[in-house]
């Protein structure tokens, strides 16, 4: 299992994370709920308490992942497949362009 921290303007919004059956959920802060009822980061997403689930990566995330020479970039200098999104996504979108970063959680923060 591997999880995304995901942080909207700077404020931990919620986490992403791939499970070890291959589907993705993301859920929302409960902190995050209560001071920013109306700050989603995706229409498709609205700010809930609800867990959100998918067979493949969220549309949304994989959009943030980098494309063409950029992609050929990352996945050389990081030794990751280019179908491994989730790895992209915790690789190369700590410092993303807009209001939404991810950061991979610490093993010790996951176990």
């Amino acid at each position: 299992m591997r999880q995304g921290k995901v942080f909207y303007n700077s404020i931990f919004a919620g986490v992403i994370t791939e499970t070890n059956d291959g589907e993705y959920t993301f859920s929302y802060d409960e902190g995050y709920i209560q001071k920013h009822p109306n700050q989603f980061l995706t229409f498709s997403m609205p700010v809930s308490d609800k867990v959100y689930r998918e067979k493949r990566l969220f549309p949304f995330f994989e959009g943030l992942i980098p494309e063409g020479w950029l992609l050929d970039i990352a996945s050389d200098n990081w030794k990751i497949n280019k179908n491994d999104r989730m790895g992209l996504l915790l690789a190369c979108c700590k410092n993303c362009i807009g209001s939404v970063s991810v950061e991979p959680f610490e093993l010790s923060e996951s176990e």
